[in-house]
Formats: structure tokens, sequence, C-alpha cells
């Protein structure tokens, strides 16, 4: 076995000491630049490489990054985690991507990874757990490491977070439903104990109000976002004695579900239900009907999130500024919610 090349050994190509090559290769300004350009050239030639533990231990920086999703099987997710790295990479950073699948031991879990493995903060949307998770998070906090959270978040004093106006998304959707002419208006909820499905719900539920329909909870169901719960819902709401015209969604998934279970019931979309999702998933669009849904922007929402985290991991005085930036959604209409035809926007 090839034995790996040290400073010693650079150090002793060239001549000059171990601490010189160190410093060299550490950048520092009291080592000449013709020096520095030496040592680099030469630990280049010598396949030599850096010890990154090391390198973390002297600087205090890992230069890895946590992120914490419920599922990157989506491309809300994945987007997300796109916007993240496409800022980090530049500033030298590495992303860890942990799935919680919407359980809070493997929320717990994670947490304490990323803590064993001295990250250098976490970025995260927290899971659909019951019960909060305080105890994980104060640790974060307690050891200094930068929490940010993006789309879903828990409102805790002195943490930052990247979101978008899910009311308004709600309210802008509902209210397009209501300015085609659907009356019953029901609407496909998540757990309200996330703070996001709850402000849909309260979007819808305003709009209603504001237009001066009756407001009717039984038309309000919640269900978790994947598209078989989405058929299971909208057969409930099309077996009632007076059934909605119109769905909004708070899912894409659940969406599409619904979708499937009105078309197989043999009613037209959207001549006799309406339907409307949120978080424009590709397939929205690119199905013969295509979706209305609320766009949530999440790539910009990742690079955001990033942007916070590095305005607080350089905040040499380490100073607490809390930061709650908020994006503002858009509907994308298409053939769902449309009674008069349209040509789809992308």
């Amino acid at each position: 076995m090839k034995k790996k090349t040290t400073i010693y050994d650079i150090a002793k190509r060239l001549n000059i000491t171990a601490a010189t090559v160190s410093r060299a290769l550490n950048g520092n300004s009291k080592i000449s630049e013709a020096t520095r350009k030496l040592v680099s050239e030469t630990a280049k030639e010598m396949n030599y490489e850096q010890n990154k533990l090391a390198q973390a231990l002297k600087s205090g920086k890992s230069y890895n990054v946590g992120v914490i999703v419920p599922r990157i099987d989506s491309n809300f997710f994945a987007s997300v985690i796109r916007g993240i790295e496409e800022e980090l990479y530049p500033h030298g950073y590495h992303v860890i991507i942990c799935q919680t699948h919407d359980q809070k031991t493997l929320e717990t879990e994670n947490i304490n990874s990323l803590l064993n493995a001295q990250v250098d903060g976490v970025l995260m949307s927290i899971s659909n757990a019951q019960n909060g998770n305080d105890d994980s998070f104060n640790a974060l906090i307690k050891k200094n490491v930068p929490l940010i959270f993006f789309d879903r978040k828990k409102d805790i004093k002195g943490i930052s977070s990247v979101t978008i106006d899910d009311f308004k998304g709600a309210y802008d959707a509902t209210k397009h439903l209501i300015d085609q002419g659907y009356k019953r208006i029901a609407h496909l909820s998540n757990d309200r104990s996330i703070l996001i499905f709850k402000n849909r719900y309260l979007g819808y539920k305003q709009a209603i109000l504001d237009s001066g329909l009756e407001f009717d909870e039984s038309l309000v169901i919640e269900t978790h976002s994947k598209v078989l719960e989405g058929r299971k819902t909208m057969k409930k709401l099309l077996e009632m004695k007076h059934r909605p015209d119109a769905v909004f969604s708070s899912s894409d998934f659940t969406a599409l579900g619904a979708i499937q279970e009105i078309k197989e019931s043999g009613l037209r979309i959207p001549e006799d239900i309406s339907v409307v999702g949120f978080s424009n998933e590709p397939f929205t669009r690119f199905m013969e009907l295509s979706i209305t849904s609320v766009d949530q922007s999440p790539i910009e929402m990742g690079k955001l999130a990033a942007q916070v985290f590095l305005e607080e991991v350089n905040n040499d005085k380490r100073v607490k500024s809390e930061k709650q930036v908020v994006l503002t959604p858009e509907l994308i209409i298409r053939k769902s919610s449309l009674r008069t035809p349209i040509t789809d926007k992308v």
C-alpha cells in the first residue's frame, strides 16, 4: 500500500520546515506569496491531501451543513435542497441530507447524528409529529449551532425561518374558484398542528367568508399528502347528499388522488367539479388535464435559507439576529379549475 504524502515529505522536498509548509497551505499571510505558490504546486504534484478533520478542529468549522426534510421524493423538497446547495457550495460547504418521514423519533435521531458530526448548522423543515421536538431544538441552540427553518417551521424565539405566505396562497386559490362560479368548495387539509396547513385552512376559510358564501365545516377533511388518501377523501365527499362543486387541496398529491376518484365516478373536471392543488409539482403541468396549483418558489426558498445561515455563521459577534423571511406565492391557473378554455401557464 502506497504511503500517504505528509507535510514532512513536502518540507523535505523543498528543504523548508514542516511548520512553513503548514502555514503556506493554510494561506498564512506571513508566508510570502512565492513560497505559498511553490508549496501548493508541490503538494499537488505529490498528491497531498489536507486532513479535513484537523482543519476543522483548528478552524472550529467542519464546513458541513445538515439539511433535514420530511422526504426527498417530492419535487418541492428536492428543489429546496438544490437551492441550498447552489448557495452553499461556492462558500466551501457540503450538505448532509436527512429524512424524517414525518416521524418524531427519526427527526430526533437526525438532529443528534448531525450534532455528533459537528455540522456548522442545520436547515430543516419540521416533521408532522403531533408533539414538538423542543429538546432536540434546544440542544442545537445550547451548542450555538445555527438552526434555520424553511417551509414548515416552529416559532422559537431567536430562530430564523424562510417560508411562503400560506394564508395568501390558500386565499387566492379559493378566491379563484369563487370567481369561476363555484359555491360549495371543499378543502382537503392536512395536520393543522403544523403551521403551514393551519394557515392554508385559515386562508381558505377567510376567502369563503369574504365572498359572502356559507362556510360549511363538513366540507373540510383532514388527510395526508398522498394520492391514495386523496382518493379516499374524495370518495367520502362524493357520497355526501350535497356534494361539493370544487376542491381546494393543501397538497398536489392529494389533489391528484381526488381527480382520479372524480374521473372514476363519471363526473367531469372542471365542468362538474373543479380541483386546485398546492406546491406546483411537475406532474401538475404535464398531465392531459393540467392542475391549477400554488407555486412556492422552492429553489428561491432554499437559496434564502442558505443565505440566512451564512449571515449567522459568519457573524463574528455571534449576536442572534432573528429573521422571518416570507415569500409571496403565485397561483398557476390551468385546466382543472377553469370553465373556459385557456392556454396553460407553465
